[in-house]
């Protein structure tokens, strides 16, 4: 992947993810979070999975991130916009749309 195509990844990352690593991991610990998403054989969901890496990737030194980091986020950026364009009428607050979306590392309520 070329620098030009990171710095793309980067900046649709940094968008699309709008909770912070710490608010991110206090949501991936809750009852909510682990209940919300597809789970694979009663195992972890694919979401909550994602939560965790993102949790990593927020947390590493830019120039520390591999070329599958750069492929995780751009996973994330093509989940995260997919779903928005799915929300839901009526209200979100306490939807498991919204929370499959915060496993995701963005909360469309802030």
């Amino acid at each position: 992947m070329d620098e030009d195509e990171r710095g793309e990844t980067w900046d649709a990352f940094r968008e699309a993810v709008n909770m912070k690593p710490a608010e991110l991991e206090t949501w991936l610990a809750s009852d909510e979070s682990r209940d919300a998403g597809q789970h694979r054989d009663g195992g972890e969901s694919t979401g909550h999975a994602s939560g965790r890496r993102i949790v990593e990737i927020l947390r590493a030194r830019k120039g520390d991130l591999t070329d599958d980091d750069y492929r995780h986020m751009r996973k994330v950026v093509g989940y995260v916009r997919r779903h928005l364009a799915q929300r839901p009428e009526g209200g979100v607050r306490e939807s498991r749309w919204r929370y499959s979306l915060m496993n995701w590392g963005h909360d469309p309520l802030s």
